[in-house]
């Protein structure tokens, strides 16, 4: 890991001149299973840590689907081979984490080192001078000092060079990886030349097929590696990669039809952009949102800066990561929560299930966005010239939340309610008629979030944690529903298949499921107890088959059977 500021002094960035602006590429559908929560930390990477850290997160009932083993995995930094010191046996390690249903995703770079730092075998000389002597790396192995020691780069435009560094990813996709964490030592692809003159769309380096610049490269660096990740694993692999960071590439580092899921880099434990905190990540996620990208996330926390992360800090971090594509907790510092304190235990517990409950409906807008719709994350903001956000951080997630994040450590916060009707997602009774100001304070385990009235939001549920349902609702989706006439929601099924809800009001409320049927609970919001409640015209059996929540104003009708059909709800006589 790196914070790529370090370089920037010596970076002067150009464009290329004359050149016809290409159409944007669409963005991968990302595996369901990339959108739960991950997991990983720094100062500890081996078998051991991580299972422990596992096994606590796992006794404590915090959710984490997906682990990155970070940089010092390897004997030497991409030679793709397991440190038997930190892993002594990897295929046990991979079988356990099958077991226990964890994807695991590995750190990698596109550098062939001669020197390294923090790893086990510190002298590659050997290695890396056969590398050069074939013609496996670019520049003619030319070399730079980075984070992790001294190396060139792959070249990506030598088929023999592929090969062999295929052949030797061959070992970790037999383990069964999952996907792959792309690091950036691919912004430091440079001949001398280009170092001094701070080229980065000119020719930069010259590889097998002739000169590539430094975008060309970093386009081969995420294209290829995702191909090939494909290639061996199906549609289900992934390639984390960098979006936004540091204004190095305005428009982004991954190009976006290798960008299934991103993270913006490396900020510290802090609250301000000036003190690269939580701030600059919202800045870079937003201005990545406005790119293009669809699933980006950041460090819950920061990666790095003062041992001791500030709870606060954790808390409103994770709380934002709830509402981004990415949930990443790990980083520098203790991720042990309960050896933190019970409240961070609490309430990151309670958001990280809330975020995993959302993954029907986010997966759905990553569908969208594949098709050619929107991103996720829609800033209601500009950005200035230097890419810092103008809408005071907010942004709609998906199309029926507004989310307004807490940047500062204090409860107080200004929230600019966009034009519509909303009701706030802790507190729903009230519907606020916008575009209206509200400022107060916001509770540790709550967070400025508002969902539109009419909204309908497929969630799934196992836990009781955040109020949407308990552990009697695992297996169902639940359809959380503010009824307005008119309004529809796709929910899009991994396969390509789908389920629509539509709303209708006639007499009551009319409510039909189309598409593929699938067994669903609906958590529908009315502010009275219905007279009678039917499917396809046979009365539904309250207690059985429906009940109502008089003090959440909540109808929930259960079907476990893997019914479509239409839902007639029919009110109260003088309501």
């Amino acid at each position: 890991m790196h914070r790529l500021s370090c370089c920037l002094a010596l970076v002067l960035l150009t464009s290329a001149v004359g050149a016809a602006e290409p159409e944007k590429p669409r963005v991968p559908i990302t595996p369901r299973w990339a959108l739960e929560c991950w997991l990983w930390e720094a100062d500890h990477s081996n078998a051991a840590a991580i299972t422990e850290l596992l096994d606590g997160f796992a006794e404590h009932d915090i959710p984490a689907r997906t682990i990155i083993l970070d940089a010092p995995w390897s004997t030497r930094y991409n030679d793709f081979e397991f440190d038997r010191q930190r892993y002594p046996d990897p295929e046990k390690f991979f079988q356990e984490m099958k077991r226990r249903g964890i994807r695991v995703v590995l750190w990698m770079t596109s550098r062939v080192n001669s020197q390294s730092e923090g790893i086990a075998l510190k002298d590659s000389r050997d290695w890396f001078d056969e590398a050069k002597a074939k013609g496996y790396l670019a520049g003619n192995g030319y070399e730079q000092h980075w984070w992790l020691g001294w190396g060139g780069f792959v070249d990506y435009a030598n088929p023999a060079a592929m090969t062999w560094w295929h052949g030797m990813q061959q070992h970790a996709f037999d383990l069964g990886i999952d996907g792959w964490k792309l690091d950036d030592a691919s912004l430091f692809y440079n001949s001398p030349i280009g170092t001094l003159t701070g080229t980065r769309n000119l020719p930069s380096a010259k590889e097998r097929k002739g000169w590539m610049s430094n975008r060309d490269y970093v386009d081969h660096f995420y294209r290829d590696e995702y191909q090939h990740g494909l290639k061996q694993r199906g549609g289900d692999f992934i390639t984390l990669a960098r979006s936004i960071d540091n204004r190095v590439y305005p428009k982004g580092f991954a190009p976006l039809d290798a960008a299934p899921v991103t993270w913006v880099g490396d900020q510290n434990h802090t609250w301000k952009a000036s003190q690269e905190g939580i701030e600059e990540a919202l800045n870079y996620i937003l201005e990545a949102a406005r790119q293009g990208y669809c699933i980006i996330g950041s460090d819950v926390a920061g990666y790095h800066g003062p041992k001791l992360i500030p709870p606060r800090l954790y808390i409103r971090w994770a709380q934002f990561s709830t509402f981004c594509g990415l949930f990443l907790n790990g980083g520098h510092g203790e991720r042990r929560l309960w050896q933190r304190s019970d409240e961070e235990l609490q309430i990151v517990r309670k958001f990280a299930w809330l975020h995993n409950e959302l993954v029907p409906y986010i997966y759905s807008q990553t569908v969208e966005c594949h098709g050619g719709g929107k991103p996720l994350m829609r800033p209601l903001g500009p950005s200035d010239a230097r890419g810092n956000d103008q809408g005071d951080f907010h942004y709609l997630f998906g199309d029926d939340f507004l989310v307004a994040p807490i940047h500062e450590d204090s409860p107080h916060r200004k929230v600019q309610l966009p034009a519509g009707k909303w009701r706030y997602l802790f507190d729903d009774a009230a519907v606020l008629e916008g575009p209206t100001t509200i400022e107060r304070d916001f509770p540790l385990d709550e967070f400025p979030v508002y969902v539109r009235e009419g909204a309908i939001v497929p969630l799934e549920v196992s836990r009781a944690y955040s109020g949407l349902g308990d552990r009697g609702s695992t297996g169902l989706v639940t359809w959380n529903i503010y009824p307005a006439d008119g309004n529809q929601f796709t929910l899009h099924h991994p396969g390509g298949t789908s389920t629509t809800l539509s709303v209708r009001q006639q007499n009551g409320w009319t409510i039909t499921l189309a598409g593929t049927p699938q067994p669903h609970l609906l958590r529908v919001y009315l502010p009275a107890a219905p007279q009678a409640v039917q499917r396809d015209g046979k009365p539904l059996v309250q207690g059985t088959d429906w009940r109502y929540d008089g003090a959440g104003h909540r109808l929930w009708i259960r079907t476990p059977q893997a019914f479509g059909g239409r839902y007639e709800i029919r009110p109260a006589a003088g309501t």
